[in-house]
C-alpha cells in the first residue's frame, strides 16, 4: 500500500510530467500575443506577490525579512520620514506579517482580546492576491478567538473550539494583520497585543503528531526584469503550482498552455526563438498600454475606485484588469468594506499640489466628515519621494482620533490647513505641514459607512488659496 506523501509526491510528478507535454508553445505569433497580454494581466499579481513573499519570508539575510514560513513577524514603531522602506507608508497601523505554508496542514491563528475602541483586522490573501477573508473588528469583533486556515486539499474535521475555517484556494497564502496606532506613547500597547497573535500548525494546536513533511521548495530568485518581461511566465508557473486549478479558468488556463503556462511547468525563456519572444515581448506591451488607459479613464476620474479593485474571486469575478490595476496601485489593497482611500494629486482647478505655490484647504461641511465606522486619517507625502514630510512639528497626519483638539469652523464645519508656512498659534491645530514642493495627501477611511461606497460621500476638493 502506498503511503499518502507518496501519493502526493507521485501526483505532482505526474502533474509535470504531463504538462510538460501540453505546456509547449504551440501558439503562432500572432495568437501568441493575444495570449501573452491575457496572461501578463493574469500573472502580473501573482508574481508581485512572490516578490513580498521572497523578499518577507526567504531571503533570510534581506533587509525586509520578516520571519521563515508559519511564523510571525513584527514591525511595531510610529512612522516617520526617516522610514523609507515602501512608498507611501501608512502611519495609522502597525503591522504583522504570516507567509502560509498549508500543504501539509492548517495553521490556527490566535487573536487576542482588546479593547473596543481599537481597531484591528487580519487580511487573509491567497496568492492570485484575492483578499479570501477578515478577521477581526468587523467580522469576528475584537474579543479574540481562534481561526483555522485551510489549503485547498484539506480534508478533516474543524476542532470543537476553533471559531471559524477560512479555506484557501491556494497552498501558499498571506495573513496580513493591521493593529492601530493611536501615537507614540502608545507603541508599548501595541507590542503587547502583537505578542499575543499566535500561529501554530493544527496538529500542535490539537496536540497531535504532525503530518509527513511536505517537499522542500527551491524558491527561485527574484530578477530585476521579472514582472515586466517574458520572465514573468517563469514565476507565474512556479506559483501555480501551489493553487488548485479553478473550473472558471480551465478555459483560460489551455490557451496560457499554448505559450508554455502551466502549473509546475519550466518556462524557458532561453529556448524562444526571436520571433516568439517579440510575440510575448508585445503582449506585455499590449497589457501595460490597456491598463495605462484604464487607470486615466475610470481610475482617474474616479469611475472605479480603488475598492472595487481588490476583493475575493467572487467579488471580482475574474475581472484581471482591475485584479492587475489593484496589484500595480497598491499591492494587497483592503477590500471596500473594511478600507477606502483617496487620493489628493491635484487641486480643485486641476493642478498638481505644490506647497511653492500655494497654500490649500479641505473643507468638510457640518456632519460631512468622512464616514468611518473605526476612524479616518488624512496623512500628507512628498510627490518626488512618496514619503512622509518631515516638519519641525512632527505631524504627518490629522486624524479623527484628534477631533477633540481641531478647532471648529462657525457653522459647524472643519477646514484643514495644508501648507508649508507655518500658520497663527490659534490656527495650527488644523494645520497638515506640506513640503516647499510638490506633495499628496492620502484620505485613509477603514470600517467606511455604506454612502462612501455608492458614491452618495463626496470627497470635498482641495482648494488652493489665492
Amino acid at each position: 500500500m502506498i503511503g499518502k506523501p507518496t501519493r502526493l509526491l507521485l501526483a505532482s510528478l505526474s502533474i509535470l510530467v504531463s504538462t510538460g507535454a501540453w505546456a509547449d508553445f504551440t501558439a503562432t505569433p500572432s495568437e501568441a500575443r493575444a495570449i501573452a497580454k491575457d496572461a501578463y494581466l493574469y500573472g502580473f499579481p501573482v508574481v508581485e506577490m512572490y516578490k513580498t513573499l521572497y523578499t518577507q519570508a526567504v531571503d533570510k539575510g534581506g533587509a525586509n525579512f520578516k520571519a521563515p514560513l508559519n511564523h510571525i513577524g513584527h514591525g511595531a514603531q510610529a512612522l516617520t520620514p526617516k522610514d523609507t522602506a515602501v512608498a507611501t507608508p501608512n502611519p495609522d497601523t502597525s503591522l504583522s506579517f504570516v507567509w502560509m505554508d498549508l500543504r501539509t496542514e492548517p495553521l490556527v491563528l490566535t487573536l487576542p482580546k482588546i479593547e473596543d475602541n481599537r481597531y484591528d483586522s487580519v487580511q487573509l490573501i491567497d496568492l492570485y492576491t484575492h483578499n479570501i477573508a477578515y478577521l477581526g473588528t468587523r467580522s469576528t469583533g475584537n474579543n479574540g478567538g481562534h481561526y483555522m486556515i485551510a489549503g485547498p486539499d484539506w480534508k478533516g474535521q474543524q476542532p470543537v473550539d476553533v471559531d471559524r475555517v477560512v479555506y484557501s484556494e491556494s497552498n501558499i497564502a498571506y495573513a496580513l494583520y493591521r493593529t492601530q496606532v493611536f501615537d507614540e506613547k502608545d507603541l508599548n500597547k501595541v507590542k503587547q497585543i502583537q505578542n499575543g497573535y499566535t500561529v501554530q500548525p493544527l496538529s500542535r494546536y490539537v496536540k497531535q503528531a504532525p503530518p509527513a513533511r511536505a517537499a522542500r521548495i527551491e524558491w527561485p530568485k527574484p530578477t530585476a526584469t521579472m514582472s515586466d518581461s517574458p520572465q514573468l511566465f517563469r514565476y507565474l508557473n512556479f506559483m501555480l503550482a501551489f493553487a488548485a486549478p479553478q473550473d472558471s479558468e480551465k478555459e483560460l488556463l489551455a490557451r496560457f498552455a499554448s505559450i508554455g503556462i502551466a502549473p509546475g511547468a519550466p518556462f524557458k525563456v532561453n529556448q524562444l526563438s526571436a520571433e516568439q519572444r517579440k510575440a510575448l515581448e508585445d503582449g506585455i506591451a499590449d497589457g501595460q498600454a490597456a491598463f495605462a488607459a484604464f487607470k486615466k479613464e475610470r481610475v482617474d476620474t474616479r469611475q472605479v475606485s480603488s475598492g472595487e479593485l481588490y476583493g475575493s474571486r467572487d467579488r471580482l469575478k475574474n475581472n484581471y484588469l482591475y485584479r492587475y490595476a489593484g496589484a500595480n496601485l497598491g499591492l494587497f489593497g483592503g477590500s471596500s468594506d473594511e478600507f477606502a482611500s483617496f487620493t489628493y494629486v491635484d487641486d480643485s482647478e486641476g493642478k498638481p499640489a505644490n506647497g511653492a505655490r500655494h497654500s490649500y484647504t479641505v473643507h468638510f461641511a457640518k456632519d460631512q466628515l468622512p464616514p468611518a465606522d473605526a476612524f479616518w486619517s488624512l496623512t500628507l507625502y512628498d510627490a518626488k519621494t512618496h514619503q512622509l514630510v518631515p516638519n519641525h512639528k512632527k505631524r504627518y497626519q490629522i486624524n479623527s482620533r484628534m477631533l477633540p483638539d481641531l478647532k471648529w469652523d462657525a457653522d459647524g464645519g472643519l477646514t484643514l490647513a495644508l501648507q508649508h508656512h507655518e500658520p497663527p498659534k490659534a490656527e495650527q491645530s488644523n494645520w497638515l505641514p506640506a513640503p516647499p514642493a510638490p506633495f499628496y495627501a492620502v484620505l485613509r477611511m477603514y470600517l467606511p459607512e455604506p454612502q462612501v461606497n455608492s458614491g452618495q460621500w463626496k470627497l470635498p476638493p482641495l482648494t488652493p488659496l489665492k
